[in-house]
């Protein structure tokens, strides 16, 4: 297939671009800007492409055979000076359908939304809290386009963890620095609670198997391992050869602040993946240790070629 992934740049759409050209499909990254030239994403056809700001035309997305759609805005797209709730809800929630209906109107026969787990798990959350409701918008909106000639469906995934060679992760570089000791004086603990998390590895393999079984309609609730805070703080200390084990607190953490907490600290967002579903999108379980060893080695390696 020839396959357009938007947000092909970054963590989760790179990765799920270079798996699809592995498995032989013909990839194209759009973003607003150009994948780092580092990473193997350089090396693929570009598009210009901010959904957002519309600066696509139908005629942009004519050619393809399948849309995966990697560019959920959250709490890192919020320009400055913004309304962080108007702007996701227009991003996610209007900009993102639109974007669908002119996918479907350039004749793309197959459309992957990479979308947030928080409406699926917790759909109150989807009254309270108006990024959840941005979220919840987006896979709603998607896939009601639906229609014969053009299947939708979602893959609502959790935390995740993950690496692609020669992209920049601040999040992991902050995490690794935390475990290094480097971070000055931020106490070593985790905030109680946890969530599910899941490596990019395992996304990568349900958006292909998406692709190839998904059911058109369907939001799929994907995930790996209900991990808590601290204990998943405590797999980059071990990454690193430190046997430090982690506490809880029941303390907003600068690290993780109660802020990305949509479900609020202290409250454990936990769920099994449907067994069918796992099956039907061919993902694999058990990776996020391997993915957040891999992603802390990555992190380490760029520290000893600037040392």
């Amino acid at each position: 297939m020839k396959i357009l992934v938007v947000g092909g740049t970054g963590l989760l759409g790179g990765h799920a671009a270079l798996h699809l050209q592995s498995l032989g499909h013909d990839v194209t990254v759009a973003a607003r800007k150009p994948p780092p030239a580092a990473t193997p994403m350089a090396k693929l056809p570009f598009l210009a492409i901010d959904y957002v700001a519309g600066s696509y035309s139908k005629d942009d997305l004519k050619g393809f055979d399948a849309l995966v759609f990697a560019a959920g805005n959250d709490i890192r797209h919020v320009p400055p000076d913004a309304d962080a709730p108007a702007h996701w809800l227009y991003a996610n929630g209007e900009a993102l359908p639109r974007f669908f209906a002119a996918a479907r109107e350039a004749g793309i026969r197959k459309a992957v939304l990479i979308g947030s787990f928080y409406p699926q798990v917790d759909p109150s959350l989807a009254e309270s809290d108006p990024y959840v409701r941005s979220r919840y918008l987006a896979c709603t909106g998607a896939r009601a386009l639906a229609a014969p000639g053009f299947e939708v469906c979602s893959l609502n995934a959790p935390f995740m963890v993950g690496s692609v060679p020669g992209l920049p992760n601040p999040i992991f570089e902050t995490y690794t620095a935390y475990a290094q000791g480097k971070m000055g004086d931020i106490a070593v603990f985790g905030p109680t609670g946890g969530t599910n998390f899941m490596s990019v590895q395992s996304l990568s393999e349900a958006v292909a198997g998406a692709l190839e079984n998904g059911e058109s309609g369907k939001a799929y609730l994907v995930g790996d391992e209900n991990i808590a805070f601290a204990d998943f703080f405590t797999l980059f200390f071990k990454s690193i050869g430190s046997d430090v084990v982690v506490p809880a607190q029941d303390q907003s953490h600068p690290l993780l602040p109660d802020e990305v907490l949509s479900a609020g600290r202290g409250t454990p967002v936990r769920y099994e993946p449907d067994a069918a579903e796992v099956a039907r999108l061919n993902y694999r379980r058990g990776d996020v240790e391997r993915s957040v060893r891999e992603a802390v080695m990555q992190v380490l390696d760029g520290q000893a070629q600037t040392a």
